[in-house]
């Protein structure tokens, strides 16, 4: 499916372009890094934690704010720091290193339970956390503290360049602004529950403790494939079925990178200068072809880890057989902590994000239409929310094309809550054109829309429409006298003489209103009132999108 789609991937280069500027933070990264370390004395692997830590802020500043930007100025840097105090704790001290990274990476999880400024800032300290394990074994200096400072300094120059170039690209049209924190958060009801963040960082704990013991057994001195690979299966996971698909894409990407590089590997000779060269081109290429595919990404980063593994005198092709393994073991722990240790069911993930899309719809037909910038706020959240639901939706479409080798009924079920799932995601991208033409037909004409008394109504229905499939996806019983799940009857067009503004709502709101009914049958399990059934069991289809 992938091949297939790179033909007609990135039309209008803009991932292209953000690639572009993402390596542009790293090279410049990369010879300020050779610059110091000349200077300073250093060792080559503080040059390969600057470029590691420059390679994931170029991607990561797409969607950083400039409160965030200035967040980064000061985290980084320090994390940076600790992370060179703690690649010399680990040589050191292996078995109290370990447990450090395995709290510092939990931690760092565990902060996006207190929002979206925390979350980032957990991101930021998870950079250096993963350069430790990139450099290989025994080519790092097992001296004292005296690289700590410049850890930082490089990290504070990658920054601060990427910044820089992050803040020209966006004035002069080359990359999109970012959401702003408005449109990204929103308030709403606590949920009941363990928090996800919470949840995501005990499976992380989970998997890197596994991966350490599993890595310091079976391979002493390459203890850090099986805890990278781990570490990457784990990280982000949304639901139980995007782990489970990151992990085959990690195995079969990195297996694939691994034999490719190892057929190229060995022919350049140490410290040479080709294989920089291939390293940041097969970089850029990975780069830029991870939107369209994981696989890509894991293939091209291991390629880069075992070209930087020949540039270090190390041949992989001795080692590919162990690599694999360790790879294979990496995400066999992954995706196993994850589906075992507090998991996340794709049916409540794929459940809660259509229903904070639908909050956002609502929103939009409840706001004030005098107010302009609440129009444009409710449409941008909108818009948001649906590309989030598109994400996590993402490895629904390639489980229900897997065939799986059980009988005829369990594939129909996984078939029909997997489609269930992605008519859904389908059903709200289609409102994405409907909900543009309205919110221009209201930033156009705010006070004759919002005083036609007809609209109003039309509009009041759309949204009771939107609450009732909200309140059946929660499975909430409906207050008395609130419409079911389906739509009440359509009102008739209006008198004659509407304006062009009044007809081009009109018209969106009915095409809403049609996806609406999509959603309703979708989800259509009645919400059910306890007192009244207090023993209904678990509905059929979330068993059928877990």
């Amino acid at each position: 499916m992938p091949l297939r789609r790179t033909p007609r991937f990135d039309p209008t280069w803009m991932h292209l372009r953000a690639t572009a500027v993402a390596m542009a933070t790293v090279l410049g990264a990369y010879g300020c890094a050779l610059l110091i370390e000349q200077k300073a004395g250093l060792h080559v692997d503080s040059i390969v934690q600057c470029v590691v830590i420059a390679s994931a802020l170029g991607r990561i500043q797409r969607v950083l704010d400039r409160t965030d930007r200035l967040l980064s100025c000061a985290v980084l840097p320090c994390a940076a720091a600790g992370g060179t105090e703690l690649t010399t704790l680990i040589q050191r001290h292996p078995q109290v290193g370990d447990v450090v990274f395995v709290l510092a990476m939990a931690g760092s999880i565990w902060l996006r339970r207190f929002g979206l400024r925390a979350a980032r800032v957990g991101t930021l300290v998870t950079l250096p956390l993963v350069a430790v394990l990139v450099v290989p074994g025994g080519t790092g200096a097992v001296g004292g503290h005296e690289r700590t400072g410049w850890a930082a300094v490089m990290a504070l120059v990658a920054v601060a360049w990427g910044t820089l170039l992050m803040w020209v690209a966006q004035r002069i049209g080359l990359v999109g602004r970012p959401p702003a924190a408005q449109v990204v958060t929103a308030a709403g009801p606590a949920r009941r529950g363990i928090p996800a963040g919470t949840r995501m960082a005990l499976q992380m704990a989970a998997a890197l403790a596994a991966a350490f013991t599993a890595g310091r057994m079976l391979w002493p001195d390459h203890w850090a494939w099986v805890v990278l690979t781990a570490f990457l299966v784990s990280s982000g996971a949304r639901s139980r079925a995007d782990v489970l698909v990151k992990g085959a894409w990690r195995t079969v990407g990195a297996s694939a990178g691994t034999v490719v590089a190892g057929a190229v590997t060995g022919s350049f000779g140490p410290r040479s200068d080709t294989v920089v060269v291939l390293i940041f081109a097969v970089l850029t290429v990975g780069t830029w072809l991870r939107e369209l595919s994981y696989a890509y990404w894991a293939g091209c980063v291991t390629a880069v880890l075992s070209l930087l593994y020949d540039w270090f005198g190390q041949s992989p092709g001795d080692l590919l057989r162990t690599r694999l393994a360790a790879i294979a073991v990496g995400a066999v722990i992954g995706v196993t902590a994850s589906w075992l240790v507090l998991p996340i069911r794709t049916s409540s993930a794929v459940r809660a994000r259509t229903a904070t899309t639908l909050a956002a719809l609502i929103e939009l037909l409840e706001a004030d239409w005098h107010d302009g910038r609440a129009v444009h706020l409710a449409r941008a959240r909108f818009r948001h929310r649906v590309e989030q639901l598109e994400v996590t939706t993402a490895p629904l479409r390639i489980l229900a094309a897997l065939p799986l080798p059980h009988a005829p009924s369990a594939r129909r079920r996984r078939r029909i809550g997997a489609l269930g799932a992605l008519r859904a995601v389908a059903a709200l991208r289609r409102c994405a054109g409907p909900v543009g033409d309205l919110t221009a037909a209201i930033t156009s004409a705010p006070d004759t829309l919002a005083d036609d008394p007809s609209l109003g109504r039309r509009r009041e229905e759309v949204a009771a429409h939107a609450l009732a499939i909200r309140r059946a996806i929660g499975r909430r019983p409906a207050p008395q006298g609130a419409p079911g799940p389906n739509p009440p009857a359509k009102a008739g067009p209006p008198g004659p003489g509407p304006g062009p503004e009044a007809a081009v709502a009109i018209r969106t709101l009915a095409a809403i209103d049609t996806q609406l009914g999509i959603l309703a049958r979708v989800f259509r399990q009645p919400p059910v009132t306890p007192a009244s059934n207090p023993a209904v069991p678990t509905p059929r289809f979330e068993k059928r999108m877990s």
